[in-house]
């Protein structure tokens, strides 16, 4: 797949623009986890999760408020999770090496 350098080639495209997305997000991981992402498939779940998870966080907050939208809220509560748990990955992957 190509355009994103260091992504898995198996990857879906949403799983390589939910990299895109984790990639400016998290800076201070971001050349980690290009490797990993290159050289494992183990974290194109969360990929393609963090990417739906961010397309419709931006939908509803294109159509609402938070005060009348409490979908904006638990969305940002789910791409922070998942930010979380991709962070705990790269974190425990440098550990165990």
């Amino acid at each position: 797949m190509g355009g994103v350098r260091g992504f898995a080639k198996n990857g879906s495209r949403e799983a390589q623009r939910g990299l895109l997305r984790l990639l400016l997000k998290l800076p201070s991981i971001r050349a980690r986890l290009q490797v990993i992402a290159a050289g494992s498939t183990h974290l194109n779940e969360l990929f393609e999760a963090y990417e739906e998870a961010n397309i419709a966080l931006e939908r509803f907050q294109r159509t609402g408020d938070r005060a009348s939208c409490p979908l904006i809220e638990e969305y940002e509560a789910l791409c922070a999770e998942i930010e979380t748990d991709v962070l705990r990955f790269v974190i425990d992957d440098q550990s165990a090496r």
